[in-house]
């Protein structure tokens, strides 16, 4: 493998963050203009400048990345190579794995601060149950399709690879749901309000059961001497104990962060330190999570920013000001290195690719079919019941992040582009099913035989975070007076 420039310094990692930005922001804003989600665009531009296409498949590509897997061809800007002595950088330590990292704790931190727990109560026990569909049945759905492809590392030899494949499965793109709610006018809805809600919810259980199974998968994996703190958390009754004991200890904690912004907001309102101090907040979270309880550390930054969302004037400002620093830099780093770290068509097979589309139908069934029932359940007509089912059926920025995480936790890199097709058909999908269902008429009756759709107001829900990386730029968070 060869690079005509080897980034092993700072300053040579500027022009990879320069083309990563220019790429993402150019794809990003052609996809939002075709009326995709932005993030779409990001992956594509990281594919496109990674090794995946023009490297392995041509030859050739802008930045390449020594993975030791034999591949062979040139680079314009070579990442993961050799240092000034010969020896060879360790995978993850490059600066794009560290800004990425970063990327992703500030997506969760920032969905956290955005999370309304008096909207989520409002909404009852329709919209928890109706995540709980939304959770359970493509969970399940995905881990039994995986079974029969053992040859490709799922099945049963491979149950946590199975069941990883369902967990792909369960994310709700907040961010296409909302977009889509707000165009048509429908957000502030009782129908509306229920299904961002339950789409936030969603993801929440989504996240935990993801910090789960990662935990659970790593047990046993970790060779430590008999009766010290790594052998017992590498065990799998340890592992469930430490992430009980995590949610017991960051809750707790989280009365005391709360009093502590709360003071921090009332004697130095909408000041730099806030921010300052919420991101040490969420870093320390998320450091905890993983490194001491083998939780992972995004749903440590998702919990820290819930804790903070509850100081609402100060986590409406935090937000503003990491919004600008995430979706500037950190969020285009860390879906553009999905395409360039993570997709590659080396090895890719027709049974990985009957596979994808096979999970994709069950994804979009899945969410459809157990989402729309359980709202049938809450006395939701047929058309309401569909329009619950089809508004948690698009995927987006956290269907990534859980595949991220399921392919450090041992997961095939194929089955990245599982995940980019699953996005690509949702994203494209639901919004033309929700306007088809929104704009059916009533009959001349003033009926409808039953299926009138909701209109009572309810009360606004939404995530201005999410609306960049579906369909619009971020909006400036209003801060409560």
């Amino acid at each position: 493998m060869n690079g005509v420039f080897l980034i092993n310094s700072g300053l040579g990692f500027v022009i990879i963050l320069a083309l990563i930005l220019f790429f993402t922001k150019l794809f990003g804003l052609i996809f939002r203009k075709i009326g995709l989600p932005q993030v779409l665009g990001y992956i594509i531009a990281g594919i496109i400048i990674g090794p995946a296409i023009f490297g392995e498949l041509c030859g050739f590509s802008l930045i390449g990345l020594d993975k030791g897997n034999g591949a062979e061809y040139t680079s314009l800007f070579l990442l993961n190579g050799v240092d000034s002595e010969g020896n060879a950088f360790a995978a993850g330590t490059d600066g794009l794995a560290i800004f990425s990292k970063i990327g992703v704790l500030l997506l969760m931190f920032s969905t956290g601060l955005e999370t309304n727990l008096k909207e989520l109560k409002k909404t009852g026990p329709a919209a928890i149950l109706i995540a709980c569909a939304g959770v359970f049945i493509p969970l399940v759905l995905g881990t039994v399709i995986s079974l029969p492809f053992g040859d490709i590392g799922l099945g049963t030899e491979n149950i946590y690879n199975s069941i990883f494949i369902g967990m792909i499965l369960t994310a709700t793109s907040v961010a296409i749901t909302v977009s889509v709610l707000k165009e048509l006018g429908k957000i502030n809805t009782k129908l509306g309000t229920t299904i961002v809600s339950a789409a936030i919810i969603d993801d929440v259980i989504g996240i935990i059961l993801l910090s789960v199974v990662t935990g659970i998968a790593k047990a046993g994996v970790v060779s430590a001497e008999t009766g010290s703190f790594e052998w017992f958390k590498a065990q799998w009754w340890g592992t469930l104990i430490m992430i009980v004991a995590f949610f017991v200890v960051a809750i707790g904690l989280g009365f005391g962060v709360s009093y502590l912004f709360k003071w921090l907001d009332k004697k130095w309102p909408v000041t730099h330190r806030i921010p300052v101090f919420s991101l040490v907040v969420c870093f320390l979270y998320s450091w905890a999570a993983e490194e001491i309880f083998g939780v992972a550390d995004i749903t440590g930054a998702f919990l820290a920013g819930v804790v903070l969302s509850t100081v609402h004037r100060a986590s409406a400002y935090t937000d503003k000001k990491i919004e600008v620093n995430t979706y500037t830099m950190f969020a285009p780093v860390f879906f553009a290195n999905i395409g360039i770290s993570n997709i590659s068509f080396d090895g890719m097979s027709g049974m990985i690719v009957l596979l994808a589309f096979l999970a994709v139908i069950m994804g979009l069934i899945g969410k459809v079919v157990g989402c729309g029932a359980v709202a049938k359940g809450f006395k939701y007509n047929w058309r309401e019941s569909a329009i619950a089912g089809v508004g948690m059926m698009a995927r987006g920025e956290v269907a990534l992040i859980v595949t991220d995480k399921a392919v450090d936790a041992g997961l095939p890199e194929g089955f990245v582009l599982m995940t980019v097709l699953l996005i690509l058909i949702s994203s494209i999908l639901t919004p033309i099913l929700l306007k088809v269902l929104y704009s059916e008429k009533k009959k001349p009756d003033g009926g409808d035989g039953g299926n009138a759709v909701e209109e009572e107001p309810a009360h606004p829900a939404g995530h201005t975070a999410a609306e960049e990386l579906g369909f619009a730029e971020p909006n400036t968070p209003t801060e409560t007076k």
